[in-house]
């Protein structure tokens, strides 16, 4: 089985048990909605919120889909986020650029060109790439990470981004538009936001972070 597949199918397992998984703890529209510090963004909803370090998606995040750059309209907002979170605290994860998707690692080289910016190597796909993610941080404690809780992750996937930060225990920031803008999303990204609607119209809310990450 390729990773593609365990992937999406833990995902389905966790959300069929769980659906409060796909729910994030914050949504902006674009990429230049993001507050800074992040912190900005969680603290009418949480309390003693210190967000460390960011996770951040690629495609129709900061980049358009297939591009290894930043968006020009987003090249202002991501040299801000990269001031405020420095020295390995802003680790691109992608489920192109540096996963199975790219065997020779070519896009994530490019990507780390371009953004100047760490992209991780995950074997698995979001959003099952928490444990490499983990010990990434692990392995530069300059970040001062030392719990899920210090991480935001953001992206423009309820299903991928969203989930992997809710399974490790991180916050979650989900960019509902993307650089595409809301008339051209994919129609699986449509049919996770009905589905998410759906649930908080019947009362489910985003999970807690701050669980510990199981090793």
């Amino acid at each position: 089985m390729s990773s593609f597949n365990i992937s999406a199918t833990l995902s389905l397992f966790r959300l069929v048990t769980k659906p409060s998984l796909c729910l994030p703890q914050a949504t902006v529209s674009t990429f230049n909605d993001l507050p800074i510090p992040l912190n900005k963004a969680f603290e009418k909803e949480y309390k003693s919120v210190d967000i460390r370090a960011v996770v951040l998606d690629k495609d129709n995040c900061f980049a358009w889909p297939k591009e290894n750059v930043v968006a020009k309209e987003n090249e202002e907002k991501f040299a801000l986020l990269k001031e405020a979170y420095p020295a390995n605290r802003i680790l691109v994860a992608s489920n192109t650029a540096g996963s199975s998707s790219d065997p020779t690692l070519s896009l994530a080289e490019t990507l780390t060109k371009n953004t100047n910016l760490p992209v991780l190597t995950h074997r698995l796909k979001k959003p099952s790439c928490g444990p490499e993610i983990m010990s990434y941080f692990k392995n530069h404690p300059e970040t001062g990470v030392t719990h899920p809780s210090h991480i935001v992750v953001i992206g423009d996937r309820l299903t991928t981004d969203v989930m992997l930060a809710n399974t490790m225990g991180a916050y979650s920031i989900f960019i509902s538009d993307g650089v595409m803008g809301r008339e051209k999303l994919t129609l699986l990204a449509r049919m996770e936001q009905g589905f998410a609607r759906f649930l908080m119209r019947r009362g489910v809310q985003a999970s807690d972070p701050g669980s510990p990450f199981e090793k």
